[in-house]
């Protein structure tokens, strides 16, 4: 009986959040032609937000007290599910655009909608030349006062856990000085897991830990710092499955 009506409630959210996502996210989409991106961010953070009203998900934000929100930063979280984004941008009190691989800008609509809103592509197959490149469009945007959302992880994962994260960010943030932002979602891999279309009832916190200074690490202790950043991302992670485990 649970299963059918999790299965209903399901497939009415996905319809319910579906029709707001393609219906607002065009008019957003087609208004932002003409409007200045930064100044209207709040009517992007709004229908960001609506997508999570919608799939009646519970949402709150917690900010370490050592968290500068004036700092253009390099956030760096786990990445659980297609809700990642919609999560960051509701939780990130500044603007921020994030990476994307560059084989999705290729992709039809959706390619054109992330070179649009400014995310910064990565390259599919890794050269020198290439990872030039993303850095100095890296440096164009936090220049700009653009903060950056990364994945350090590479991929979603498949079990709720935080895997190993890879180095490329914290090569980035110490080349430039940046600070870093670990960010924890918790509670999202209890509301949806990859490879399952059924929405759970739950609870999505977004924490937001301690700002990490990186201009006087030596480039020898990046890897100190990519273990630091994802043991502070991964330990309230961790903790929310044993509390909560899944067991649908």
């Amino acid at each position: 009986m649970r299963k059918a009506w999790l299965t209903i409630r399901s497939a009415v959210l996905w319809a319910i959040a579906g029709i707001h996502f393609f219906l607002v996210g065009l008019v957003i989409v087609l208004a932002g032609l003409t409007l200045d991106r930064r100044k209207h961010d709040w009517i992007n953070r709004g229908f960001f937000r609506n997508i999570m009203r919608l799939t009646a998900v519970k949402f709150e934000v917690r900010r370490s007290p050592g968290f500068d929100p004036t700092r253009t930063s390099i956030f760096i979280c786990n990445h659980v599910n297609i809700f990642d984004p919609f999560v960051i941008y509701s939780a990130i009190p500044q603007f921020v655009r994030g990476f994307e691989l560059e084989s999705h800008f290729k992709l039809p609509i959706y390619g054109w909608i992330m070179g649009w809103f400014g995310n910064v592509a990565v390259p599919d197959a890794p050269t020198r030349e290439s990872l030039e490149v993303m850095t100095q469009r890296a440096k164009a945007a936090l220049d700009a006062d653009i903060s950056l959302i990364a994945f350090a992880e590479g991929s979603r994962t498949r079990d709720g856990l935080v895997h190993e994260f890879k180095k490329g960010m914290f090569n980035l943030a110490q080349k430039f000085g940046v600070p870093i932002v670990p960010m924890s979602i918790v509670g999202s891999y209890q509301f949806f897991q990859t490879g399952n279309w059924m929405l759970y009832p739950g609870k999505i916190t977004v924490m937001l830990h301690d700002t990490i200074e990186t201009a006087n690490i030596p480039r020898g202790k990046i890897d100190e710092l990519r273990q630091q950043v994802q043991e502070i991302v991964s330990a309230p992670v961790e903790e929310s499955l044993k509390v909560n485990p899944v067991k649908h």
